[in-house]
C-alpha cells in the first residue's frame, strides 16, 4: 500500500466526515431528534472522523516505516471500519432499517483489527532492534 494512497484515502474520508457531520447538525437535526437517533448519528460521525485522522497518521507512518507490512492490515481495518461501522449507523439513522445495527459491530471489529495491526508493526519493529 503506497503512503500517498493512504493519505489520499484519509483526505477523502475526512472531507466526507465533515460534510456528513455538518449536514447532520443542520439539515438533518430535526429528523434525527424526532427519531431519537441524533446521538447514534453523532457517534457514527465521531468514529468516522477519528479514524480518518488515524488513517492520515498511518500514511505518515508508512512514509517513515515502509517496512512495516502490518500497516496494510491497519489501513484495511480502519477503512472497512469506517464503511461498515459508521456507514451502517448512517443508513440506520436515515432509513430506520434497524437490522443494520446487527452489522455495526463488524465495523467495530475491523477498527480493533486495524489498531492491532499497528501494535503488531511496532512490536515487530522493536523485536528487530
Amino acid at each position: 500500500m503506497k503512503p500517498t494512497t493512504i493519505i489520499q484515502t484519509a483526505a477523502i474520508f475526512g472531507a466526507i466526515a465533515v460534510g456528513i457531520g455538518a449536514f447532520g447538525a443542520h439539515g438533518l437535526k430535526p429528523m434525527l431528534e424526532a427519531s431519537g437517533r441524533l446521538e447514534t448519528f453523532e457517534t457514527a460521525v465521531k468514529y468516522h472522523f477519528y479514524h480518518s485522522l488515524a488513517l492520515f497518521g498511518l500514511g505518515i507512518l508508512a512514509l517513515i516505516k515502509p517496512e512495516w507490512k502490518s500497516l496494510v492490515l491497519t489501513f484495511w481495518g480502519f477503512t472497512l471500519g469506517i464503511l461498515i461501522f459508521s456507514g451502517s449507523l448512517y443508513v440506520l439513522c436515515l432509513s430506520g432499517i434497524t437490522w443494520l445495527g446487527a452489522i455495526t459491530p463488524l465495523g467495530g471489529v475491523a477498527f480493533i483489527l486495524g489498531w492491532l495491526g499497528l501494535f503488531w508493526g511496532g512490536l515487530k519493529s522493536a523485536e528487530s532492534k
